[in-house]
């Protein structure tokens, strides 16, 4: 069996306040996917050129900001580049997981590419108005679960629900989401777990539809993977400013970290972080198109890079 090299990638932008990621429809599929290629070794110097080059020719977006996330390898990921082979049969495609963030979200619905909220995907994920209506579902397909196995195996499946999800007043930790989508997965619940046992099994409506919609081959769990990552990363390094405009408000700038956290934060102590921190400068001038009382335009100060070790920004939660 052959090996082909493919990349994935995860290009995340916030539109009309809202945490988007880039997706495509390859032929004949009904699933979306992520923006994916095969690895040249006689045409491609490195990796990210490769990824940058394809994800090009594709959607005729430019990638700004990337990193390498994590390299998908499972046997049998029916992965969409597996029928090139080596004419002796399928190939075994080992996959290189990028994240890649954008400012600029422009419009490719014409190429077949689109713009999809993450919350079409991971609907239990979005705790910003409240804990999501489809972890009421969730959490009666989880306990059914729980309660199929034997009673040591039924604990211990019912306290990584219960940490998971947030059951049973359990607190909600924004940055497992890939945890999550794999207990789906290993429970049966994900529909790509069904696919890939060639199953069809009877859901209701309201399970179906706080189950999200699936992806092609393991797309959904490199996406889980990015979205775990970048919630991590806001902490500890400023990469929510590579989602930013030049110019922005604070208030623009919080619902961008809502947005991509998941949650809901204090307006005043996110603002006296985000102080403490000396990442933002006032530009003296005032954003009038808000709707009512004209913001003052902030930029980040990005020349803080070079200058001194920077971390990224606390998430002071809004306590209900």
């Amino acid at each position: 069996m052959s090996v082909v090299i493919g990349l994935s990638a995860v290009i995340v932008a916030i539109r009309e306040g809202e945490a988007v990621v880039l997706t495509v429809r390859p032929r004949a599929s009904e699933q979306a996917g992520l923006p994916f290629g095969p690895f040249d070794p006689g045409g491609h110097r490195t990796f990210e050129l490769a990824l940058r080059a394809f994800v090009t020719e594709q959607t005729r977006f430019e990638l700004g900001y990337v990193e390498q996330l994590y390299t998908f390898g499972d046997m049998g990921r029916d992965a969409p580049l597996a029928d090139m082979g080596d004419g002796n049969g399928k190939a075994r495609v080992i996959s290189v997981g990028y994240l890649a963030l954008t400012p600029h979200p422009v419009d490719i619905t014409a190429l077949g590419a689109e713009w999809a909220s993450f919350a079409r995907f991971f609907p239990w994920e979005d705790w910003r108005g409240g804990r999501p209506p489809a972890l009421g579902p969730l959490e009666e397909a989880l306990k059914a679960w729980c309660g199929c196995g034997g009673p040591a195996e039924g604990a211990q499946r019912l306290a990584r629900a219960r940490l998971l999800f947030a059951l049973d007043g359990a607190p909600w930790n924004e940055e497992r989401v890939l945890e999550r989508y794999e207990l789906l997965y290993e429970a049966g619940l994900a529909p790509e777990a069904a696919r890939d046992r060639g199953e069809t099994p009877a859901r209701s409506e309201a399970l179906t539809a706080a189950l999200g919609e699936p992806m092609i081959s393991d797309h959904r769990r490199i996406l889980a993977t990015a979205l775990s990552r970048l919630r991590g990363k806001l902490k500890y390094r400023p990469v929510v400013f590579e989602l930013m405009p030049d110019a922005f408000t604070l208030s623009s700038l919080q619902r961008t970290v809502e947005a991509i956290a998941g949650v809901p934060l204090h307006k005043q102590n996110f603002r006296r972080a985000l102080e403490r921190a000396d990442l933002v400068e006032g530009l003296g001038r005032l954003e009038t198109d808000t709707g009512g009382r004209p913001a003052e335009l902030f930029r980040f100060r990005r020349e803080s890079l070079a200058a001194r070790p920077v971390s990224g920004l606390s998430l002071p939660l809004l306590r209900e």
